[in-house]
């Protein structure tokens, strides 16, 4: 045998090497894609009174297929004579209540009730995460919370950062939201495929997870929290998910990442947050009995 069709044959035992790694791999992304879009970490529910937040309450949520959520309730504070406004928490993707509780403590805005629970598979909550799963949560949180005697109903507002985004979008366009804020949001389930795992075929990524068409049809205020050099989901995404929501406003962080978003905004992160609720929510003593 010549060198030359040796090296042919074996530049051919390559190829078809690599096209076998490539499908076992497309296989093993169709397959696991619920666990790649929900890594799911567990973690123990701490006491909120660890946290300075002596009201607060570890509460259970069952969903209408059974699930068991732990989490957090927050009542409203300050003068409440009448019932108050809610807010309902979806946390990040690599979080739990547990690893957020610093930031919950640090920003819960006064005169609100903030209900914070793990997604199915996420802390101590029961259950394996999927998207239509994780959408059953999401309506769980929002009856138990409106059943609450001390909330007004039709004032609950909605907070999602980065995998929450597609969670509080998804409730918005589900029920009677009365604003929205998304923190690091992305676009679609299929870019945010496409960004990070470029040789994956659009046909086989079966996520929706899609902000951009959600955000259309949103009536609600919105407003955008974005760092400029977020690696999971780029800036451009946060303003395209603003642009498509007619966003009331897009906070930029100039230098902040995924993760950095609230240490990096600091009293403006804060500020800016806490006075978009009061527009949109009203204090609690202006609700009606």
């Amino acid at each position: 045998m010549s060198r030359k069709v040796a090296l042919v044959k074996l530049a051919v035992r390559l190829v078809v090497l690599a096209g076998l790694i490539y499908a076992v791999v497309l296989v093993l992304a169709w397959r696991f894609q619920d666990r790649l879009a929900f890594p799911a970490p567990s973690g123990a529910v701490p006491e909120p009174a660890d946290f300075g937040l002596a009201d607060g309450s570890i509460v259970s949520v069952t969903t209408a297929d059974g699930i068991k959520l732990r989490g957090w309730y927050l009542p409203p504070t300050g003068d409440v004579r009448s019932r108050a406004p809610g807010l309902i928490w979806f946390h990040g993707n690599m979080e739990t209540v547990g690893s957020i509780a610093p930031v919950l403590a640090d920003f819960r805005p006064d005169g609100v009730g903030v209900l914070a629970l793990d997604y199915r598979g996420y802390g101590e909550s029961g259950g394996t995460p999927t998207e239509e799963g994780v959408y059953l949560d999401a309506e769980a949180a929002w009856s138990w919370l409106t059943d609450r005697a001390e909330i007004d109903s039709t004032r609950i507002a909605v907070y999602g950062r980065s995998i929450g985004s597609a969670i509080a979008l998804y409730l918005a366009a589900e029920r009677p939201v009365r604003a929205v804020i998304l923190e690091s949001p992305f676009t679609s389930g299929w870019e945010i495929a496409r960004e990070h795992y470029a040789l994956i075929p659009e046909g086989l990524v079966e996520l929706g997870l899609d902000n951009l068409e959600r955000a259309r049809r949103l009536s609600a205020p919105l407003l955008v929290i974005h760092g400029t050099e977020d690696l999971i989901a780029p800036f451009e995404m946060g303003q395209a998910v603003a642009e498509a929501g007619r966003a009331e406003h897009l906070l930029v962080l100039e230098g902040a990442g995924h993760t950095s978003t609230y240490e990096e905004g600091g009293e403006r992160y804060r500020s800016t947050v806490h006075d978009f609720l009061e527009r949109h929510l009203g204090g609690a003593a202006a609700a009606p009995d």
